[in-house]
């Protein structure tokens, strides 16, 4: 259907044969340096799954905190697509408080006599706001409740403080009853099935644990292949239509990581199931933590991408070594710029990149990358978890993995905005400035930038979303791009032209926090200013253009680490 939003914008040209967004003088200065990107309306690539909307944090608790429901109802309206939230600690012991990498639930406790008491009243708090905001769980099983650890003590850790028993505590062993555990896991997807009906929980996903090949599980691999068959069993004894999977081990660009993947994917496909004695075990998708590396280079962050799409397409190769697993959907569970989303950029300079426009070009960069390697590789990508949301009682933009700081919204999330507003049909695109997927897995992006471009449409409606990438974070010229649309239908004469912008000085309430002088307990006004500097916005006014030909032609400045989406409606 025709996009009615834009019709209530301004029109302020009656007639455009192309839009110039900067200056004659200085598009004819950098004219030899453009970037010039051609989108093909009329070749289709395909329908183009929502892959990111995946997200994912270790404290459970927050989900219910007043800016943790805020920001789930912003991820739910930044796309007409489901949005999957995946969450730690949704069996640990504790009176439901939160601190870094920590949450609980309670949900199982025994009397004296050992018998099972389940509580599902934080439990609920969790999921009902999930409910309320629109959001699809991807439910994770763990970790161990304390009275069926094997190793209850200790049990809380405090972390960054844990320097004597660090964070893998009592929660990451395996359980002294298998059957309790098995029992646990029933009446656990049994409740939630009577409170969210049968249509809702079979539209979930669910999995076993969380990175079993570190310190997350302290059984051995067998162990974990034993937890994952009880639990799989247990799971559709109370809900046969589930979707479920694993083993979210870490980046299988690690030795280690790699062949725990393996040996679990060899255990589903002929090993003997330990909960019924037959030879496999179910498994609707696979799922592994790909994770990149940035570096602190004395003055700048330098990303680390190759480092993930490597850990990727190792996953992806390994996984289509099966035969039995070729065509099985794949989630990546964490998929990041690194592995500490509790880690500020205090002590982590290299985590500077979270507050800026750098992590949402990133992210868009690395997607545009595994779609590219899923094509190449023949893999059923379902989706990639962006393990980020937000923290509660953090001083603003200290540089924590989130998408939001108190309530105001970072540059990345609009990256995700703009991702929402594709349609779901992939159209043909093709860039001077873009680089081969094969170089940015072995290289990174070090010489050049990579500047490219995802295009798709819809009936009445083309979006392009460009962005200017480069693993360095330093200053440099904005690129211009020459953008030209063709194929577009000859019955389409005029269309209405949108064109939003994540840079430094745009969709940006970290730039202005600063501006602000960088308040702690900013005023009202002040906040309200922030909020509103969070949001996705307009490069410039909306504007009516002529399309002759088949064909529009726009022209403008991307600077280094920007993200421009621009919209036609007709």
């Amino acid at each position: 259907m025709r996009d009615r939003r834009s019709e209530r914008l301004p029109s302020l040209l009656s007639s455009v044969v192309f839009l110039l967004l900067i200056s004659p003088l200085c598009w004819a200065q950098q004219a030899s340096q453009s970037v010039s990107i051609q989108v093909h309306f009329d070749q289709s690539e395909g329908l183009i799954s929502p892959v990111w909307n995946y997200f994912g944090y270790d404290e459970p608790n927050y989900t219910y905190a007043p800016n943790g429901k805020k920001l789930l109802g912003e991820l739910a309206a930044a796309s007409a697509a489901p949005v999957y939230v995946r969450v730690h600690n949704l069996f640990t012991t504790g009176d439901g408080s939160a601190s870094l990498k920590w949450g609980s639930t309670n949900v199982y406790s025994e009397d004296a006599s050992g018998h099972p008491i389940y509580s599902w009243v934080i439990l609920d708090q969790i999921f009902d706001t999930f409910r309320a905001a629109g959001i699809k769980p991807l439910v994770e099983i763990g970790f161990m409740p304390k009275a069926l650890s094997i190793h209850p003590e200790p049990y809380r850790h405090d972390f960054p403080s844990s320097h004597v028993t660090g964070i893998y505590t009592g929660w990451a062993y395996p359980p002294n009853d298998y059957q309790k555990w098995s029992e646990l896991v029933f009446q656990f997807v049994h409740h939630l099935r009577e409170r969210y009906t049968d249509a809702e929980t079979k539209t979930w996903l669910w999995e076993v644990w969380n990175e079993p090949d570190i310190g997350y599980w302290k059984g051995t691999p067998e162990e974990y292949f034993k937890l994952y068959d009880v639990t799989v069993e247990a799971v559709l004894r109370a809900l046969p239509e589930a979707r479920i999977g694993g083993p979210d081990t870490t980046g299988p660009g690690n030795s280690k990581a790699a062949d725990f993947l393996r040996a679990f994917l060899e255990h589903c496909a002929h090993q003997k199931n330990y909960a019924n004695g037959r030879i496999g075990s179910r498994l609707d998708f696979i799922s592994f933590h790909p994770k990149g590396s940035p570096t602190w280079q004395a003055d700048h962050v330098q990303m680390g991408i190759s480092r993930q799409l490597a850990a990727i397409q190792w996953g992806f190769k390994i996984t289509a070594s099966f035969p039995e697993w070729r065509q099985t959907p794949i989630i990546l569970g964490e998929s990041d710029p690194e592995g500490c989303a509790a880690c500020s950029a205090k002590d982590n300079l290299q985590n500077l990149y979270r507050n800026g426009p750098l992590y949402g070009s990133y992210t868009v960069e690395v997607l545009n990358n595994i779609l590219a390697l899923a094509r190449q590789e023949h893999i059923n990508f379902l989706g990639a978890v962006t393990w980020a949301f937000e923290f509660e009682d953090q001083p603003y933009f200290a540089g924590f993995r989130e998408l939001a700081t108190n309530g105001v919204d970072k540059p990345v999330l609009n990256a995700f905005r703009m991702l929402g507003l594709l349609s779901s049909e992939r159209v043909t695109v093709t860039s001077s400035g873009a680089l081969a997927t094969e170089e940015i897995v072995s290289n990174g992006v070090r010489a050049r930038p990579d500047i490219n471009a995802i295009a798709a449409r819809s009936d009445w409606e083309v979006e392009i979303l460009v962005w200017n990438y480069h693993d360095d974070d330093l200053a440099s010229a904005p690129a211009p791009i020459d953008l030209v649309v063709t194929g577009l239908p000859a019955n389409a004469k005029r269309g209405r032209l949108e064109h939003f912008r994540v840079d430094s000085n745009h969709s940006n309430a970290f730039t202005v926090w600063k501006e602000m002088g960088s308040p702690q307990a900013p005023s009202e006004s002040e906040f309200i200013h922030l909020e509103s500097a969070g949001q996705l916005q307009l490069l410039n006014s909306p504007v009516w253009v002529e399309m002759q030909q088949g064909s529009v032609q726009l022209r403008f400045m991307l600077p280094r680490q920007g993200l421009s989406l621009v919209r036609l409606v007709w």
